[in-house]
């Protein structure tokens, strides 16, 4: 049984991340029974920019999906607990939440190490016309280590561009303001880079089901996440990860004999 245990905390050491993923998206489509999504939009422009889904073939394959959707992840990726997130940037429910909920939740238990957060893009496309290339400035940020910086800065500006027909400009600005190369990135979002990620996010939520933002999720590195209500709160967010890490105590006590 003391195998097991340590078995356990291996994992954790090793390919976390990817199992994670692999468990959460293989888990949450078994128990959720969605079908495939045929989604498949041409992908619609500002000039060069990607600002609408692509067409992805093969995603059907929830293996692939999983391997074409890519996460941003805070915290240390070895932690028991993984804290998830689909957000929306034009989605002002998801603002709020970045820009005063998760703060508390990351000095609780993302900077202890008791848990890590990972977000995934989910723009709402058919209600939020910005929300992909919003989506796609956020990975161009990751080009130059300022995804959570960049992440937050269209949050706390979402009033201002989700009024703007074309805010590509806008968005190069933000860049600049907070020290990157605004050429380079005005190269990245000016072009088609990471519309395939994007898109394979959203394909993501769609396979899971998930049909509105932000849609916060607690979980082992195994197993079935619980999903969190319609209350986004802190209290509420924390009771939950209480929940799951006591759970995981409980489950390393009984895998050790509870020495």
């Amino acid at each position: 049984m003391a195998n097991r245990a340590q078995q356990r905390r291996e994992a954790r050491k090793s390919g976390g991340s990817d199992m994670t993923k692999f468990y959460w998206t293989l888990g949450l489509v078994a128990v959720i029974g969605v079908g495939a999504v045929g989604y498949q939009v041409a992908s619609h422009k500002m000039g060069t920019a990607a600002t609408a889904p692509v067409d992805l073939k093969g995603l059907e394959d929830p293996t692939a999906l999983m391997k074409a959707a890519q996460a941003i992840t805070k915290g240390d990726p070895n932690a028991p607990v993984t804290i998830l997130e689909f957000g929306d940037y034009e989605c002002p429910a998801c603002g709020t939440f970045a820009l005063t909920v998760q703060p508390q939740v990351e000095a609780k238990y993302v900077t202890p190490g008791k848990a890590k957060f990972v977000f995934y893009d989910f723009p709402l496309v058919s209600i939020h016309p910005t929300s992909f290339i919003a989506a796609r400035a956020g990975r161009c940020a990751v080009d130059q280590d300022r995804f959570w910086q960049y992440h937050d800065e269209l949050y706390r500006n979402q009033n201002s561009w989700v009024l703007q027909a074309n805010p590509i400009k806008t968005f190069i600005g933000y860049a600049k303001d907070l020290g990157m190369d605004a050429d380079a990135f005005g190269a990245c979002l000016n072009s088609d880079k990471y519309a395939d990620v994007v898109t394979a996010n959203l394909r993501l939520a769609q396979q899971l089901g998930l049909n509105g933002t932000p849609t916060i999720m607690v979980g082992l590195e195994k197993g079935m996440p619980k999903r969190l209500g319609d209350d986004f709160s802190y209290k509420a967010i924390a009771a939950l990860v209480d929940q799951v890490l006591a759970e995981a105590a409980a489950q390393d006590s009984a895998a050790s004999g509870g020495s």
